[in-house]
């Protein structure tokens, strides 16, 4: 699939990034055929998820990975207890998407003192506590307030109304997407005096959580007529919400979202949904090319960084195939 490979010609140069985490400062990994690889999965409650979890599966054999992948089932506890087990288990490597950006330091931390490379992968954690170079490798993955930037620059560029009246549904509370695809939209909304955001809820990430916040904003908000969702699930949740309130979402709602999935572009394919900004899953070739690379003892950025794409009704069709 084109998508899979999408991501390893991503990587940003460590020149254009600042700074960049040399080998030096942080546990070694030596070069050899197999890899003891740990993969600190937060759950599997979402397309996106099982997606980025198969990715890593799939690469596994081609990498030299003999990988031991946990499921936190949501549980920012449970992650760090399934980090400290993959320590015990051994582990050369750890890839590790934080489900909170404080929670999930302590394993950061003990990773580290257990001389185990740590990467970060689609999220990071409080940059204030645990810094990329120091005491973590690097993160990989996208610019999330540029997501929410390009989210309200495509609402700003086509919504055709006088006045726009948003409800915002945000991601998992203290997730460094929801902090940052918030601060992006709301950065980049504000300079349109159109617009006024009414409500911002969390919905967790969640399709169906997302439904319900979206039934009971509508109530306290019927005039609502744009949606900014920080993930497709919760898109899709609002559209049902919506569709049974009687609205028709992308004519009188229009939902702008974030992620790409497959039934996010079949909405905008249908007309329901307005845009969807990429945030790929496909993190196993790029995690397989950056711990090579580190493993040689090349520099590796502190950031590593995703390019992501734009769905509108102008090319969904064009790549529906290659979403998850």
């Amino acid at each position: 699939m084109k998508r899979r490979t999408l991501l390893i010609s991503t990587v940003v140069a460590g020149a254009l990034l600042g700074t960049t985490a040399m080998a030096q400062d942080l546990p070694p990994l030596e070069q050899k055929d197999r890899y003891k690889v740990g993969f600190a999965q937060m759950e599997s409650n979402n397309p996106w998820r099982i997606a980025e979890t198969k990715s890593f599966h799939d690469t596994a054999e081609a990498c030299g990975w003999d990988l031991i992948a946990t499921d936190a089932a949501g549980s920012a506890a449970k992650q760090v207890a399934d980090v400290d087990s993959m320590i015990a288990q051994g582990i050369d490597v750890l890839f590790l998407p934080p489900r909170e950006e404080k929670p999930l330091i302590p394993a950061v931390m003990k990773a580290r003192a257990a001389g185990i490379p740590t990467f970060l992968v689609d999220r990071s954690v409080d940059p204030a506590v645990a810094k990329p170079g120091e005491h973590f490798v690097a993160f990989l993955g996208s610019d999330f307030i540029d997501q929410g930037s390009r989210a309200a620059q495509w609402l700003i560029e086509n919504f055709d109304g006088d006045k726009g009246i948003i409800v915002q549904l945000e991601g998992t509370t203290g997730s460094s997407p929801a902090n940052d695809r918030k601060k992006g939209f709301d950065d980049a909304i504000a300079a349109d005096d159109r617009f006024e955001i009414v409500a911002s809820q969390t919905g967790d990430f969640a399709r169906d959580l997302g439904r319900q916040v979206m039934e009971t904003l509508l109530q306290a908000h019927p005039d609502v007529n744009v949606v900014y969702a920080h993930n497709d699930e919760m898109a899709i949740g609002a559209i049902q919400a919506l569709e049974l309130a009687g609205r028709k979402p992308g004519e009188d709602v229009t939902i702008v979202s974030i992620d790409g999935t497959r039934d996010a572009l079949q909405a905008i394919i249908d007309g329901k949904m307005g845009v969807t900004v990429e945030s790929s899953p496909f993190f196993g070739p790029l995690a397989c090319e950056v711990m090579k690379k580190y493993a040689a003892g090349e520099t590796i950025p502190e950031w590593v960084k995703v390019e992501d794409r734009i769905f509108t009704k102008d090319n969904a069709a064009d790549h529906i195939d290659e979403a998850y």
